[in-house]
């Protein structure tokens, strides 16, 4: 996707636009008042924003690849996983 796709709208702007969500019976509604399903302590959460990507060429064995490409849409993400997975394996022996 290039920047010029985004396209960026206002929370009244994305309200107008016709859907299928009742926002006035929403609104209405109130939040949801029934017993929690756990307890959440939101004066410890933190924003935690991602860092870009670095774009690198990479080679690996083509069944590695074939292996992360079959299941889907996201194979690159899943290959940073695991490697950040045995990163951090690695961090923790070290």
């Amino acid at each position: 996707m290039k920047g010029k796709d985004i396209k960026r709208y206002s929370l009244d702007e994305v309200r107008k636009i016709k859907g299928g969500t009742d926002w006035e019976r929403l609104e209405a509604s109130g939040d949801y008042q029934g017993q929690p399903e756990f307890e959440v302590d939101w004066s410890k959460a933190q924003l935690v924003e991602p860092q870009p990507k670095k774009l690198l060429s990479l080679r690996v064995d083509a069944d590695v690849l074939d292996y992360f490409r079959a299941h889907g849409r996201g194979y690159q993400t899943r290959m940073n996983a695991v490697l950040r997975s045995y990163m951090e394996a690695r961090k923790q022996s070290d």
